[in-house]
């Protein structure tokens, strides 16, 4: 399982109002900062009895509280507004994650772009192994709002808190929404940087004794006592 493992589930559950809030400030997040255009992307946080996610179909500018879908982990909802298409995504990544609090699925430009080549995000960065290891894959294709879909980003997040999936853009989880959205970002930030830094060479990755070090000093890296 990737790090954080071992979180309360109820700790990472938040009421249906403010995480109702929460999901549109992050979805006008993702927008403003050009990582989702439209109707692209969608988010969750996990709930006591399955996930409250975005719904499918609507602008980030036209989303309200109640527009927000209670869903239970195998796809049933209740409600006037269909869930996001790629809901299942979300779901099996609960699932298969018991520290997972919140998911944010977007489709920031070199993050598709690194997708579009079928590559991993290599260890070119110390920061990349902040995701759980030495890369970040990149999953198998499988058609949008899929079953398969879901299924290869599973295998993709395997020991990981994100990956990029083929042809399409990529997915985080945390243990709550802000883990997971600043974890979007960074992976955009860091897919950027690797593309530019292939665009002048061949980037030198980080290997051997030095990737060791890098994992004894995440173990508590960024935290406070």
């Amino acid at each position: 399982m990737a790090p954080g493992k071992g979180h309360d589930r109820e700790s990472i559950v938040m009421d249906t109002e403010t995480a109702c809030a929460r999901l549109i400030a992050a979805t006008e997040t993702l927008d403003a900062s050009g990582m989702n255009v439209g109707t692209t992307g969608n988010i969750s946080v996990r709930t006591t009895s399955g996930m409250l996610i975005t719904p499918t179909g609507i602008a980030t500018s036209a989303l309200r509280p109640e527009q927000m879908v209670a869903m239970q982990l195998d796809g049933s909802w209740d409600g006037a507004f269909r869930p996001s298409s790629e809901w299942e995504m979300h779901a099996e990544i609960y699932k298969a994650f018991p520290e997972a609090g919140a998911v944010v699925h977007a489709h920031p430009d070199h993050c598709v772009a690194l997708s579009c080549l079928r590559e991993p995000l290599p260890l070119f960065h110390y920061m990349v192994a902040g995701f759980g290891g030495d890369d970040v894959r990149c999953s198998d294709y499988a058609l949008f709002a899929s079953s398969e879909l879901a299924r290869v980003a599973v295998v993709a997040l395997e020991d990981r808190t994100a990956c990029l999936l083929a042809n399409h853009g990529m997915i985080a989880f945390g243990a709550d929404l802000d883990t997971a959205l600043i974890r979007t970002i960074k992976l955009e930030t860091l897919a950027r940087q690797y593309l530019l830094a292939r665009s002048a060479g061949t980037p030198v990755l980080i290997e051997g004794s030095e990737l060791a070090a890098i994992r004894g000093r995440y173990k508590n890296y960024g935290q406070q006592k």
